[in-house]
C-alpha cells in the first residue's frame, strides 16, 4: 500500500474501512499455510512462512508509514521471514483477524487485549515500560487559556476521546467520571458533557481542542509530556493538562492463541533482543523496553473499568 492509498484509506467511513479490512487481512497470506497447529516447530527458526503484525493507527499517517517500513525491515532480517505490517483502524477486525488465523502479532492497547484474551483469540506475549513502569497515566488536555482545573468544570461542555477502542483516550477517563460519582447507571456521559466525540487517535482528538470544536481531550500523558512523535512543540505550546487520571496498563503485543508455543517463544526472544539490538525503532513504535508480564495482572485495571462501563447509562 502507497502512502496515497494509506492516508486515504483512513478517511474511508468506519463500515466500509472494516469491510475493505477484512479483504486485504485474508489476502495477507495463505491461512492454511500461516496458521499452526499445537505441533511443537523448530526452535532454531519459526515456523510460519509470513508474519503479519498490526499497530496501532494512533499516529500521524507519515510517521506510521516509515515505522511500518523500518519494523518489516528489521523483522525480516532477523527472522529471515517476509514480514508485513498492517494499520488496521477498527479494533474489531484484530479481534476476527486472530481467529482466522491472517494476523500473528498485535500492538494493542489493554482494552483490545482484554477483549482478545477473553475470546481466546490471542494472548499477551510482552507490554512496553512507561519510565520504568508498565503502566501510564490518562489526562485530559484544554487550551492554555482555558480556566478549566478540573474535569468537573466541563460539565455541560463538548469534549472528546481518542477513540472508542482506547484505554487512556476513553476507557479509564469513564472510569475516573463514574468513581467521581459524576456519571453512571441514571447520567450518561451524554448527559454531563453537552457532546461527546470520538476520534481515531490521540492525535485526532487534540485536534479538536486546538480548532475549538471541543474543550478538551482523553489522551495518553505521553502525547503531551513525551517527544513529538504525537503533537509538535507548537501545538503543545497552546495546551495544558487539565486532569490525569490512572493507572493505565501499558499497550500489548499480543500473539495469535493458535499460534505454536516454540513460535511464541522464539518472537518473544527476537522482539526482546530489540531492547540491545535496535532500542530506537523499538521506542518509536513500542514506546519503551519490552518485558514480559503476568498476563491476569497486568489486564487487572482494565477489566474491572470493562465491568464498570457496562454499567454507564447508554
Amino acid at each position: 500500500m502507497n502512502h496515497k492509498t494509506f492516508i486515504k484509506f483512513l478517511g474511508l467511513p468506519p463500515l466500509f474501512t472494516s469491510a475493505l479490512l477484512l479483504s486485504l487481512l485474508s489476502s495477507c497470506g495463505d491461512s492454511t499455510d500461516n496458521q499452526t497447529s499445537g505441533q511443537a516447530g523448530d526452535s532454531e527458526e519459526l515456523s510460519l512462512k509470513k508474519l503479519v503484525i498490526a499497530l496501532k493507527a494512533n499516529k500521524n499517517p507519515a510517521s506510521m508509514l516509515a515505522e511500518k517500513e523500518d519494523l518489516e525491515k528489521y523483522l525480516a532480517e532477523k527472522l529471515n521471514r517476509e514480514v508485513e505490517v498492517i494499520i488496521p483502524t477498527d479494533s474489531g477486525v484484530v479481534v476476527e483477524s486472530f481467529r482466522n488465523g491472517t494476523l500473528d502479532l498485535g500492538y494493542l492497547s489493554s482494552t483490545d487485549a482484554a477483549r482478545n484474551v477473553s475470546q481466546d483469540t490471542a494472548g499477551i506475549l510482552l507490554v512496553h515500560l512507561k519510565n520504568g513502569k508498565p503502566h501510564y497515566n490518562s489526562i485530559w488536555l484544554s487550551k492554555k487559556d482555558k480556566s478549566y482545573q478540573s474535569i468537573t468544570e466541563l460539565k455541560g461542555k463538548p469534549v472528546a476521546f481518542a477513540s472508542r477502542s482506547s484505554t487512556s483516550g476513553f476507557l479509564i477517563p469513564t472510569w475516573d467520571l463514574v468513581q467521581q460519582g459524576l456519571v453512571g447507571p441514571d447520567v450518561a456521559l451524554t448527559d454531563y458533557f453537552s457532546q461527546t466525540i470520538y476520534g481515531n487517535g490521540y492525535v485526532s482528538a487534540v485536534e479538536k481542542v486546538l480548532s475549538g470544536e471541543v474543550e478538551a481531550a482523553a489522551v495518553s500523558d505521553y502525547v503531551y509530556k513525551g517527544d513529538n512523535k504525537y503533537l509538535s512543540d507548537a501545538q503543545k505550546a497552546q495546551l495544558k493538562i487539565v486532569q490525569e487520571q490512572g493507572p493505565v496498563p501499558a499497550h500489548t503485543l499480543c500473539v495469535r492463541a493458535s499460534i505454536s508455543e516454540s513460535d511464541k517463544k522464539f518472537l518473544q526472544d527476537t522482539l526482546l533482543e530489540m531492547n540491545q539490538e535496535n532500542a530506537e525503532l523499538r521506542d518509536r513504535i513500542f514506546n519503551g523496553e519490552l518485558v514480559t508480564v503476568e498476563e491476569d495482572e497486568h489486564l487487572k485495571v482494565t477489566r474491572e473499568a470493562l465491568a464498570v462501563q457496562k454499567t454507564l447509562k447508554p
